[in-house]
């Protein structure tokens, strides 16, 4: 149950979409930021593309679902920037989608590490940028079978305080739905109840869960994981 949940934050959440550049699905067609010529432009070679600018039009190709493409750009990006911690949360994300999950982990648990270095980040940014690497990492570990080391991720994301800006705020409660799954999953009850009731005082339209949780264990399970694909 908790692997069928977390394979629904991928790009397909608009909110996810957002902070990574990409375009809503559900929203009207924007121009996306592009290097490509138009009459009065020329064309920019890639190798003369700076890493933000590079991760830009990786994100272009990525809205695309040119999954290859993005992932040639990343590595430039990187190449150029080591540093570059969005790249690499991107980069990590991506080669989730293509199934290298390996090569996903290296790159999410990277990000992860920098953005710890010193404590709990504090930019808006990086914590939307923790919260979802932490998210992806825990979806890698899952689907390898490594359920501990995917809920020691989630439990990353409950360690954290709550954000004031409100898409890191959301992202951050996403994060405690996952945990309060993973935790029933694990029979942990109590602590997946805790961390639920959080949730519904967020968001009170999984009081549902709530009731069904402390009454039938199974119908919170089934409709736990039906709401989340809705919502994704």
């Amino acid at each position: 149950m908790v692997l069928t949940i977390l394979q629904q934050l991928t790009l397909k959440h608009s909110a996810v979409r957002a902070i990574l550049g990409l375009p809503d699905k559900d929203a009207p067609t924007a121009r996306a930021p592009s290097v490509e010529p138009t009459s009065m432009q020329p064309t920019i070679p890639v190798q003369n593309l700076s890493p933000k600018e590079l991760l830009a039009l990786s994100v272009k190709h990525l809205s695309r679902e040119e999954k290859d493409q993005a992932v040639l750009l990343l590595k430039l990006a990187l190449e150029r920037d080591p540093e570059y911690v969005k790249a690499m949360v991107v980069m990590g994300q991506t080669l989730m989608q293509k199934g290298l999950m390996e090569d996903a982990i290296e790159y999410l648990e990277c990000a992860i590490s920098k953005l710890s270095l010193a404590g709990h980040p504090a930019e808006v940014e990086n914590v939307d940028l923790l919260i979802l690497s932490s998210q992806w990492a825990g979806v890698v570990y899952m689907k390898q079978g490594k359920k501990a080391e995917g809920l020691a991720h989630l439990e990353t994301i409950a360690s954290l305080k709550e954000p004031e800006d409100p898409k890191s705020k959301a992202h951050y409660f996403d994060g405690l739905l996952l945990l309060a799954s993973a935790l029933f999953d694990f029979g942990r009850k109590a602590e997946a109840l805790k961390f639920l009731k959080l949730v519904v005082a967020y968001n009170p339209k999984y009081n549902y869960l709530l009731e069904e949780l402390k009454n039938e264990e199974d119908d919170f399970a089934s409709n736990l994981a039906s709401s989340r694909r809705r919502d994704y």
